[in-house]
């Protein structure tokens, strides 16, 4: 049997993510979806794939999103659930992200009606459940074979009509998504469609599902801040650079997965002196390096946005990784690392932060009536079910 090696200090996590030895597997047993997708490629196929799709990953992306795009949808997403005084965060959060996943995948809704946008999300929320598929507590093989057909009936409802309508237009026509550039640089990857199937659905669920639990756990969090520091309410409304830090701190204390896994294809030695045998399985405890003490302080486990961090670290830890696989939308969901001075004008504050204020500025707060639960069907720490309150007063 393959050794063990369990990592759990920063040093030892960043310079494993940074081991071209070490091979992405996180993802195997949800091959289903995660087969041949950017996160799960290595060496030169990753790097050209990587190479293509970071065209879109700019700022000047970002800045489209996020100061024209999202607050838009953000506002007329939200607005129907602050008539109703109420609204869960999960479906909602997911709901605000499958906007975002589906103009940065490139998915279209020609329709545009509530049940074409509830089709997608269907499909969508089948999709997180093939990645995350380790950590299901169902029946794996008979969700290998839902997730499976889910994938061909989307192809057909969704990515089908999207791919022959961006063939139709000229290059300089196209919209500037992931759907685009791989159409664009087929030849040049050699990629086959049910891989360019998958790589639209990964991306797919990836900006809506990492987005959409940061957003829940982030009001989650505040909320809980805001309870013991009242001073601060009004902050959570107004000041974006606070939110961003809550949502930095949030990430840090909960990576999306708790856990990196790697497999080493050739010996590895990490500078701590640290020994990885060939074929050993290596885990990156997450929830141990983002709360060690030396680097976020003695008060590592609690939620402090305020929290001061040595150079050189992130305020949101290792949770979107480093190296080749870091997160090719870390900046887009959450924004560019505040440095001393900001300039509100010009600062990328991220698309969760953006929601997150949003929320606050409607008034959200915990249903007195109706407590929070979690996900009974994964192992993941994942809020099954939220619900709050909006408009009035507290």
């Amino acid at each position: 049997m393959a050794a063990t090696v369990v990592l759990s200090t920063f040093a030892d996590a960043k310079d494993a993510y940074r081991s071209r030895d070490l091979r992405q597997s996180l993802y195997d047993e949800g091959e289903i979806v995660m087969a041949d997708t950017l996160v799960n490629l290595h060496g030169d196929e990753h790097r050209a794939r990587r190479r293509v799709e970071n065209r879109l990953f700019r700022r000047e992306t970002f800045e489209l999103y996020e100061r024209e795009l999202f607050p838009a949808v953000t506002a007329a997403t939200v607005a129907p659930y602050v008539v109703a005084g109420r609204v869960d965060l999960v479906p909602l959060g997911h709901e605000l992200m499958l906007n975002l996943a589906a103009l940065t995948a490139g998915v279209d809704r020609p329709d545009g009606t509530a049940a074409e946008t509830a089709r997608l999300y269907a499909y969508m929320m089948r999709f997180i459940e093939g990645a995350t598929l380790a950590h299901s507590t169902q029946d794996r093989d008979a969700q290998r074979a839902v997730i499976a057909q889910a994938l061909l009936d989307w192809d057909a409802e969704f990515l089908a009509p999207s791919i022959e309508r961006r063939r139709a237009l000229d290059p300089d026509d196209r919209p500037r998504d992931v759907l685009a550039c791989l159409l664009e640089h087929e030849a040049e990857l050699g990629i086959t469609h049910a891989a360019l199937r998958r790589e639209v659905a990964f991306f797919l669920l990836a900006a809506a599902h990492t987005s959409a639990t940061a957003f829940v756990r982030a009001i989650d969090h505040m909320l809980g801040w805001i309870g013991d520091h009242p001073e601060d309410a009004d902050r959570a409304a107004t000041d974006a650079l606070f939110v961003q830090r809550c949502v930095h701190e949030t990430v840090r204390l909960n990576p999306s997965s708790p856990t990196g896994r790697r497999r080493a294809l050739a010996p590895v030695r990490l500078r701590s002196g640290t020994e990885i045998p060939e074929g050993a399985t290596v885990v990156i405890d997450l929830l141990a390096v983002n709360r060690d003490p030396e680097l976020f302080g003695p008060d590592a486990a609690g939620f402090d946005p305020g929290r001061a961090v040595p150079p050189g670290v992130a305020p949101f830890g290792l949770s979107f990784a480093a190296g080749m696989h870091v997160c090719i939308g870390q900046d887009l969901a959450a924004g560019v690392v505040p440095g001393s001075a900001v300039d509100p004008a010009t600062h990328l504050f991220g698309l969760v932060t953006g929601a997150v204020q949003h929320l606050f500025a409607a008034g959200v707060r915990r249903d007195p009536e109706h407590a929070p639960e979690r996900d009974a069907n994964t192992a993941r720490p994942y809020w099954g079910r939220y619900p709050v309150l909006l408009g009035g007063s507290t």
